[in-house]
């Protein structure tokens, strides 16, 4: 899964990297080395300008709430739970068919954190001695040092109970969207450590490389088999892992430190 990332490039950057065509210095966010649920993040997405004349998509950088809450939804509550969706059924689960059909995004991070339990805490667990195992995180990042472009969704939720002219009247939420964690070799694996990201978590984030942006984004690309195609795990051997401080557990811990390499973990773990 993805519960936790990084996202320090600024909006200047990201408009080079993504050819993007609109952007609000309004909306600048500052560098987030510790993005969690509910966070606002950015977001690349091609939609019409509202209330222009053209209706052709424009390549936007917006700022959305990370937590998906579907048009449908009465209340914003589940917004935490909805931050991943699976690749395997996005086209299908109710909370995110209709934007994997018309509303795709890319969410640019700089890699994700992902958490090792030793094999000694988790039998510990499993026999219900240790509630809460110690784990070791690691930061994932593409090899070659470029934007790791999380495949995302997003949606549009009116919050019924303000009046329309209210700033917070609508939500503007996203997803990243999930697949299975490569199980081939990292392109650098730590000396003490996971060999394939599989070691470290069965899931991991869906990367689009940059030959998948355009269809990725392309509102006018509807049909869900052919969209379907566009969830193949990118090539592998493109991702490095590292161990990292335990620290970015704690969500209030924000800081280019996080991202510092480790010569070893923090917390002993086995592969």
């Amino acid at each position: 899964m993805c519960g936790r990332y990084a996202a320090s490039r600024r909006p200047e950057d990201l408009a080079g990297i993504f050819e993007i065509e609109q952007w609000e210095p309004e909306e600048t966010l500052a560098p987030d080395y510790n993005v969690a649920p509910t966070k606002e993040v950015y977001a690349v997405l091609d939609r019409p300008l509202k209330d222009a004349e053209d209706p052709q998509p424009v390549r936007q950088l917006r700022k959305l709430k990370w937590g998906l809450v579907p048009s449908w939804s009465k209340t914003p509550e589940g917004a935490a739970r909805m931050i991943n969706a699976r690749a395997e059924t996005v086209h299908e689960k109710p909370s995110y068919k209709r934007a994997f059909s018309s509303r795709r995004c890319i969410i640019p991070a700089d890699g994700y954190y992902e958490w090792v339990t030793a094999a000694a805490e988790r039998e510990l667990e499993v026999e219900g001695k240790k509630k809460r195992p110690r784990k070791q995180p690691y930061f994932v990042l593409p090899a070659d040092g470029s934007v790791f472009a999380m495949a995302g969704l997003y949606e549009f939720w009116r919050d019924k109970t303000l009046p329309d002219d209210h700033p917070q009247a609508w939500w503007v939420t996203c997803s990243v969207i999930t697949t299975e964690a490569e199980t081939g070799p990292l392109a650098v694996a730590p000396a003490d450590g996971p060999r394939a990201l599989a070691d470290i978590h069965p899931r991991m984030p869906l990367m689009l490389t940059p030959d998948r942006w355009d269809s990725w984004l392309d509102p006018s690309r509807t049909d869900v088999e052919d969209l379907r195609s566009l969830l193949a795990p990118p090539p592998p051997g493109l991702m490095r892992a590292y161990p990292v401080s335990t620290a970015v557990s704690n969500v209030r811990n924000n800081g280019p430190e996080l991202l510092k390499e480790l010569d070893g973990p923090e917390e002993g773990t086995l592969f």
